[in-house]
């Protein structure tokens, strides 16, 4: 009488990832987080690689709540 209505399934094994297929994706957003970082903190003044004040608006509020100084 306490039987299931769902049949048994058997739980898969879980495989672990190696390092090989991780380290390609570590070294992508590490690079992608190394050039938002530079964009946010460095991107103004006599270091910028883009002229006017387009990243420097676009990011302004991003590099106060980081603690950099703008103004």
């Amino acid at each position: 009488m306490a039987q299931s209505a769902a049949p048994a399934t058997a739980v898969p094994a879980i495989t672990p990832i190696s390092l090989k297929a991780i380290a390609p994706w570590a070294v992508f957003f590490g690079i992608l987080m190394l050039v938002l970082l530079y964009f946010v903190g460095a991107e103004q003044g006599a270091t910028a690689v883009i002229s006017g004040e387009g990243v420097h608006e676009w990011v302004h509020d991003g590099r106060h709540l980081l603690g950099f100084p703008c103004h």
